[in-house]
């Protein structure tokens, strides 16, 4: 018995890596590369403002949590 949805399998990781090489592939045509640009910009801003965090650090999260966000969908 599988109770659990789809996108909430352990296949994950495999999820990450269609994604990432859509997106490599297709550049800015792809529909997650704005938001993950997005997220990269935001993060970027925070880490830069934030004294704790560095701007990559913070670029490399925000991108990251934006890629979480389209994957878990």
């Amino acid at each position: 018995m599988n109770d659990q949805e789809p996108r909430q399998t352990p296949d994950w990781v495999e999820d990450v890596k269609v994604e990432v090489s859509g997106m490599a592939k297709e550049g800015v045509n792809h529909p997650s590369t704005g938001p993950v640009l997005t997220g990269a910009a935001i993060g970027a801003v925070a880490g830069w403002i934030l004294p704790v965090i560095s701007l990559p650090v913070g670029l490399l999260a925000g991108a990251g949590f934006a890629l979480y966000q389209r994957i878990k969908k």
